[in-house]
């Protein structure tokens, strides 16, 4: 089996908004892999301390490639973290034989769920119908969903400048390591598959 590595993060103050930190942390990992086109979509992220309650006090990133991992804890904002004594930074570590595989997916199905969301989708829906020349209806929907327990973390978009959350969710994967990520080192419903050590310490 190919070899894993990781760094962790651990956010410092006890009381600070855990998912805020978590989206910076990853949106600097994404300005990373942007800027190292051969660490796209192969840099993964794990929540050691994922609960109930909240993503936890800490974040790592996994990768097979150690250089990768090395490049990627060095970033000027997590060193600023550092310094400023908000972060504790672990080294570069090989991810242990025994670690169990979880997979942390982007859920964009629960975005759907609320108020806000239905409303522009209705709004899309009624200037289509206009354009198209159909009469105005307002859709019916039969959304009846259950949702899993899931954690919020809001990020920034570099190409549009808005904010949007990551509606996160941590599933158990009973398949071997892959590294099939997006652009945020989490696994999606369906095309991005890829699962991280839960590294519970």
């Amino acid at each position: 089996m190919t070899k894993r590595y990781y760094f962790l993060i651990r956010y410092i103050p006890a009381h600070a908004d855990f998912e805020l930190l978590a989206g910076r942390c990853i949106y600097q990992m994404h300005l990373f892999m942007v800027n190292n086109r051969q660490a796209m979509n192969k840099i993964g992220v794990s929540f050691p301390e994922w609960n109930e309650a909240s993503v936890g006090q800490s974040i790592a990133f996994v990768a097979d490639d150690k250089e990768l991992m090395g490049g990627l804890s060095f970033q000027p904002y997590f060193s600023l973290m550092v310094n400023e004594g908000l972060f504790e930074l672990t080294g570069v570590c090989e991810v242990p034989d025994t670690a169990v595989e979880v997979r942390f997916v982007r859920n964009q199905t629960i975005g759907k769920s609320f108020l806000g969301s239905k409303k522009r989708r209705i709004k899309r829906s009624l200037v289509r119908a206009e354009t198209l020349g159909i009469e105005k209806a307002l859709p019916t929907t039969e959304e009846e969903r259950f949702i899993d327990h899931f954690h919020r973390i809001p990020i920034s978009s570099e190409s549009s400048g808005h904010d949007y959350v990551l509606f996160t969710q941590k599933e158990f994967a009973d398949e071997p390591p892959s590294a099939d990520f997006n652009s945020y080192g989490l696994a999606t419903n369906h095309e991005k598959r890829g699962t991280v050590p839960d590294l519970r310490f």
